[in-house]
């Protein structure tokens, strides 16, 4: 069973308590006598290792659970015998669209509390590092509701802390995109940005435009989009995918905005497929552009419709500022393309089978540009699944320093087609490196894998050796900044394994490496993605936000970016309160409108907490976009 403990945040009591039964449980009166009584309790609280982490667990019986990962802290919390632990069960329809702020400090129903000698003596060890202690059984009346579960932290039966658990994802956090070298580096991620040698052609690209439209105009011929066309030179290229995302101007309904967006991406798509027989696979998605438009209107005249709903500044725009808006609105209507490109294959008509006695022709004649280019479309239908990669076996190269660049392309090529290949792939490489260890590309591949294995089991044996072989890739030729992300790779695997062994000092050595190394190079939206949830794990969510805030004010922001920086701000009742903020809220519903109202769901259900929805700001962009 493996256990990820989520980080928590929490806010301060008030002195109140409703009529419930509160099973004895003493409020102070005032601010110095909740100094007095939650004097030790406060500062256990206060010198906490950020590393230490809890929550409540509900299992599938119905039982709640406390989780931590530190046996010694969560004993110390408890000195007395009346120092102890209750849960407070929060209930979603308590903030509903049509309710008011809760007012009472415990919020829901409150369970019995667990004091000192049960806690102490009832700790269960659920796997190496973690624990857990029985808080109480959830009524069976609330088992069908949406619940959440807040920590009332007990000090001589004197309420010392209350504490919401918010769920912000910090565990899912990959290496940094290594790729594998073929004839140029070919990173993972389509996104993610291309490092290539001079005068080498990528299979593969990716290109981004943006084609505007006039008002209520729908249709687009290949006329119109023949001068773009060319531009983009694709007579090398067939476009394999098209991925738009089309924009109306606020005006008008929402439903005709939509239909309208929609007849204009397969405009588009019509006018490009035109141009090849290759049928091109799309995905659309269509919505208002609320954020350039709550952009353009900021220190106009129309500054004061930013502090309206949407519905009441589409019925001021239609009835009457349409006119005077048209000199904004006319930049909203727009299409962002993104076109996925397949290099034309000369050899697209041959069989695996032909293409193999081809390159094997070829390569007994020396003709190593031929058999390049064959071995290209042959990986090419493998990748596409036209043929089986088994003939891949059947290449017969000589095993000679001048044919090493296709064994390493075979090789590279046959990982990336079963990522599970991983710890054979990495053997194969070591075999390549033994007769081939000058070979950039070969080095390069196997600490890639290397790395890729460490990652994936937890372990650094050699480490001196690791680092120092790493460093010697510069030597070879291969890019610094390649370097550079293999070093800071590295370390994200060193520091978890430090963290496992407590040895927090040395834990936060690797993480200022990466902090001060991934600044050296270039970093693609998936790289800041992981480096952000990365930095979330080890309980810096101050510079993971740091580090995707210039992000996420572009419309065209990945939407799994734009979405973390909200699991990791919404909770910032500051930050959730200013007018850019409520932009960013309003990008992500065009991008993704249920995928936002999720992150109002109970935390244990994948959403940061309903509870937010105390906030009047969410609430209302909630209930705006979310209530049915």
């Amino acid at each position: 069973m493996s256990l990820r403990f989520l980080p928590v945040l929490f806010f301060l009591i008030s002195f109140a308590l409703s009529s419930q039964n509160n099973f004895g449980i003493k409020i102070p009166k005032d601010y110095y006598q909740q100094q007095q009584e939650c004097t030790r309790i406060r500062t256990i609280f206060q010198n906490k290792p950020k590393e230490i982490g809890f929550s409540v667990h509900r299992d599938h019986k119905n039982t709640l659970y406390l989780n931590f990962n530190n046996k010694k802290w969560f004993q110390n919390l408890f000195e007395n015998p009346y120092d102890g632990i209750a849960v407070d069960i929060v209930n979603k329809k308590q903030f509903a669209c049509n309710a008011g702020p809760i007012e009472k400090q415990i919020r829901g129903q409150l369970l019995k509390p667990v004091y000192t000698n049960i806690l102490k003596r009832s700790i269960e060890t659920v796997q190496q590092g973690y624990y857990q202690v029985k808080l109480g059984q959830l009524p069976e009346r609330l088992t069908n509701q949406e619940l959440e579960f807040n920590m009332v932290f007990l000090s001589n039966r004197n309420l010392c802390r209350y504490q919401t658990t918010y769920n912000i994802q910090s565990y899912n956090y990959q290496l940094l995109d290594m790729g594998m070298y073929l004839d140029s580096i070919a990173y993972d991620n389509a996104s993610a940005t291309l490092t290539t040698q001079e005068g080498i052609q990528r299979r593969y690209k990716t290109l981004e435009f943006t084609v505007p439209f006039k008002k209520n105009k729908a249709t687009f011929s290949s006329q119109d989009i023949k001068p773009v066309y060319d531009s983009l030179r694709l007579t090398d290229f067939n476009i394999k995918k098209i991925e738009i995302l089309a924009y109306s101007s606020i005006e008008g309904t929402l439903e005709n905005n939509s239909a309208l967006q929609k007849k204009r991406s397969e405009s588009i798509i019509n006018a490009l497929q035109s141009f090849q027989k290759p049928t091109i696979q799309t995905d659309i998605s269509t919505s208002e552009n609320w954020v350039e438009f709550l952009n353009d209107i900021s220190d106009t005249e129309y500054d004061n419709l930013k502090s309206l709903t949407k519905k009441e500044i589409k019925e001021k725009v239609n009835n009457g500022l349409e006119e005077n808006l048209e000199v904004y609105l006319k930049n909203h209507r727009k299409a962002l393309i993104k076109l996925y490109l397949d290099k034309i294959d000369s050899y697209a008509s041959l069989s695996g089978e032909t293409l193999v006695m081809k390159i094997n022709d070829a390569l007994s004649n020396d003709n190593l540009t031929q058999a390049e280019k064959l071995q290209n479309s042959l990986f090419h239908k493998m990748k596409s699944k036209e043929v089986s990669p088994e003939l891949l076996y059947e290449l017969d190269i000589p095993k000679q320093k001048k044919f090493v660049d296709f064994f390493n392309s075979t090789s590279a090529f046959r990982y990336e087609l079963d990522r599970n290949n991983l710890l054979s792939a990495y053997y194969e490489f070591q075999e390549i490196n033994k007769w081939a260890p000058d070979n950039k590309k070969v080095a390069y591949n196997m600490l890639a894998l290397k790395l890729r294995i460490n990652h994936s089991f937890k372990s650094i044996p050699e480490e001196g050796n690791l680092v120092q072989k790493i460093k010697g890739l510069e030597k070879l030729g291969i890019d610094k900044s390649l370097v550079d992300r293999m070093m800071v790779n590295y370390h994200i695997t060193k520091s978890e394994l430090l963290l496992r062994e407590g040895l927090y000092e040395e834990k936060d050595e690797s993480v200022a490496y990466i902090l001060e190394t991934y600044k050296k190079f270039e970093l693609s939206d998936a790289d800041y993605l992981s480096l952000a949830q990365y930095l979330t794990y080890y309980f810096d969510r101050e510079t993971a936000i740091a580090l995707l805030q210039n992000k996420v004010d572009d419309i065209n922001v990945k939407e799994k970016l734009l979405f973390y920086y909200l699991n990791l701000t919404i909770i910032d009742d500051n930050l959730v309160e200013k007018p850019a903020y409520r932009k960013i809220m309003l990008n992500a519903i065009a991008k993704d409108k249920k995928r936002f109202c999720k992150l109002f769901d109970p935390n244990l259900d994948g959403g940061v907490t309903f509870q937010l929805l105390d906030n009047p700001f969410l609430k209302r962009t909630y209930c705006e976009n979310c209530s049915n």
